[in-house]
């Protein structure tokens, strides 16, 4: 059965007559009568009556184009879904991104690519990083913008900026007025720490075996504004980038002295995955929006 047999099927029912009917579809008479007998064989039953040369749809040619009819819309519908994402001046991107991201960054890019794009909208998801990476895995996002890359090397990685790491102590801490410290100079106190799902963690864990320098977690929290929140109320200290959704009162943020001691953050985007002309916009425009941006492979 053939969307094409379907199509020349609703216009006999509605024409009632299959040469005006052939004559609508510029084809031959004995072309479209052939098409609808193929199509009745297959079905195992007559859609017309015919006497002569007129034609009749039966009850059972009815039911069948209700059915038809129900299904070419579903179809139509479809298609012009599909355009509307597709089209590069009023498509739709669909991106994921961290969670603290959320408070700065990613309005700011959404904000300036709208002034140049205003029909183009968004699909938004945010989350930790092993929720934002389902995403990117099961095909559902077209970009994510993280701290961490993808373990694969089907992932492509394009670095956007790179963002300092403070120590963050309560205001009431001995290390509050440090113009800057060490991390070794932690050593003992209490930590919060953030879980291994949180797209912060494995830079933490990098910078700290570069320092030497081993944290005594006191408090496992799910997101950094939990972590934060334990600092201001004197429960311990921490290692955190400063951005504006983390600038909570009762924090002082040291700056750390050991090298490399900051976060990268970067858009991520499958190699080989087809991308609307929205979305390819869109990260032409985020990459444009950081000079320095360059692409690099995982591994």
């Amino acid at each position: 059965m053939e969307l094409t047999q379907l199509k020349y099927f609703l216009t006999v029912v509605r024409l009632q007559h299959v040469t005006k009917a052939s004559e609508a579809l510029s084809i031959t008479q004995p072309a479209l009568s052939h098409s609808i007998s193929k199509l009745e064989e297959e079905l195992g039953v007559p859609l017309f009556e015919r006497s002569g040369r007129n034609i009749k749809v039966n009850r059972y040619g009815r039911m069948f184009a209700d059915s038809v009819e129900r299904t070419l819309l579903g179809l139509e519908e479809g298609k012009q879904a599909l355009e509307e994402y597709s089209n590069p001046e009023s498509g739709v991107v669909s991106l994921a991104y961290l969670n603290i991201l959320g408070a700065e960054l990613v309005p700011k890019l959404i904000r300036g690519f709208q002034v140049l794009c205003p029909k183009i909208r968004f699909e938004l998801v945010q989350g930790n990083h092993k929720t934002i990476g389902k995403h990117m895995e099961n095909g559902d996002c077209d970009l994510m913008i993280s701290s961490i890359k993808m373990e694969s090397d089907e992932y492509g990685w394009i670095s956007l900026k790179t963002v300092p790491l403070y120590a963050v102590v309560p205001v009431t801490h001995h290390f509050a007025q440090r113009e800057e410290l060490q991390l070794s100079e932690l050593t003992g106190e209490p930590y919060v720490e953030v879980k291994h799902y949180c797209g912060l963690k494995t830079t933490l864990e990098t910078c700290f075996l570069r320092a030497g320098f081993t944290p005594t977690s006191s408090y496992e929290a799910e997101d950094l504004m939990t972590v934060v929140g334990f600092i201001a109320a004197g429960l311990g200290v921490s290692i955190l980038p400063k951005t504006n959704g983390l600038m909570l009162d009762g924090l002082a943020w040291v700056p750390i002295k050991d090298e490399g001691s900051f976060c990268e953050i970067g858009m991520i985007l499958k190699k080989g995955t087809y991308l609307t002309p929205a979305a390819k916009r869109f990260s032409e425009y985020v990459k444009g929006c950081f000079p320095k941006a360059h692409e690099k492979t995982n591994g």
